[in-house]
Parts: C-alpha cells; sequence; structure tokens
C-alpha cells in the first residue's frame, strides 16, 4: 500500500530546504548544471507552494572565497580540479565572494525566506546553523532540494536523519550526475533513509 505522506509534511512543522541551487552550480557548465536545470522548474514550482501554504523556504549556500580561504582542502574533488590554492605560497589576502554564490534569481530568492551561507563542508546541516534555525522555527519534516545527488544530498540526508528529522526527497526536484548513477542512489540510499515522492503529491498536501 503506497506511503501517504501528507501527514508528514503538514506546514505546520514542515521546512523546504534548497542546497546550492545557486547561479555558479544552476547557471554553470557541464552535465550538473545541464541536470540542475532540468529540474529548476520543480524546485521553483515547490518553493511557491510553501510560500502560499506557510511552509517556511530555507535556501543553503555554499560560498568560497576568492583566495580559498576556509575551503575544504581535504576533498579529493577539489585537489582534483586544481581549485585550491598551491600549498608552497600563501595565497594572496582577497575575501571576496567568488561569482554565483547566491540563489538563482528563479528563486528569488523572496523576502520571506531564510538564506543560509557556509564557507566550509559538503552538505547543508553540519554546522551551517540550519539545524537549530529549523528547531527554532518548530520544523520536524524536510523537503529536501536542489543538488548534488553526488555529495551535497545524500550528506544533507544523512545529517539530518541523525539529527532526528524526517526527510521527504522529491524524486524530480533533485540532480546529480551521471542520470544512472542519480537513478541509482534514489534507489539503493535516499530511499532507505527518507520519503521519496514527485513534486505534484507534495504541491497537492500543501493546497
Amino acid at each position: 500500500m503506497p506511503f501517504d505522506v501528507t501527514p508528514l509534511i503538514q506546514p505546520g512543522h514542515t521546512a523546504l530546504l534548497t542546497n546550492e541551487v545557486q547561479s555558479s552550480v544552476v547557471h554553470g557548465e557541464g552535465d550538473l548544471a545541464n541536470n540542475a536545470r532540468k529540474i529548476l522548474g520543480n524546485i521553483v514550482t515547490l518553493a511557491n507552494a510553501a510560500r502560499t501554504a506557510g511552509v517556511p523556504v530555507v535556501h543553503a549556500v555554499k560560498l568560497f572565497r576568492r583566495d580559498g580561504v576556509a575551503r575544504n582542502r581535504n576533498i579529493v574533488l577539489y585537489q582534483l580540479r586544481g581549485e585550491l590554492p598551491d600549498d608552497g605560497a600563501p595565497p594572496e589576502p582577497d575575501s571576496r565572494y567568488q561569482e554565483g554564490a547566491q540563489v538563482v534569481p528563479e528563486l528569488g530568492p523572496d523576502e520571506r525566506d531564510l538564506v543560509m551561507t557556509r564557507l566550509h563542508g559538503m552538505g547543508a546541516v553540519h554546522d551551517s546553523g540550519i539545524d537549530p534555525v529549523l528547531r527554532t522555527l518548530g520544523v520536524s519534516t524536510v523537503v529536501l532540494v536542489g543538488v548534488s545527488l553526488n555529495v551535497g544530498i545524500p550528506n544533507s540526508v544523512m545529517d539530518l536523519v541523525n539529527r532526528g528529522f524526517d526527510v521527504v526527497v522529491p524524486s524530480d526536484a533533485v540532480a546529480g550526475t551521471p542520470a544512472e548513477y542519480q537513478d541509482q542512489i534514489m534507489r539503493y540510499t535516499i530511499r532507505n533513509l527518507a520519503r521519496v515522492v514527485p513534486t505534484q503529491t507534495i504541491v497537492q498536501a500543501w493546497q
């Protein structure tokens, strides 16, 4: 019998959390950006439905200083991309943020939304301040959307579950790369940790 997600995502105790739905990711180049653009419309639909229903919308945005200070130096992905300063010399001081570290204009953000930023970490929740903010809002269920299914979404799902939140992941509002891996991680990992339903199911519940 299909699980009825409606009681789990009632507006009084639910928040919508977007992970790295920011210009540097969605409007960039490559497969991940292309896949993110495909699901952006569903994220916008969810955000609009959430605001109408009184569900808080929280955006988790990753920032990078131009000089690389405070960026995870132990992440192999960054090392392989050459995105870290050389270890032989300290970086030139430049505390400005790299371009693209803002919520995509398609999402606003709306003046009612909360925008939470972080300099460090590979998920939305760990040491970002989002956990206490959600609890202050009375949230017990988090609807999680965004990118990527390779790293950020699984990391965030696990952090939320470990902190006692119920998690719902819209199947058509998260993206990763390549497509076959996206399907596999949703089937074999995310479905074991969170409820997975289409965007429209959530929208109907919030109406």
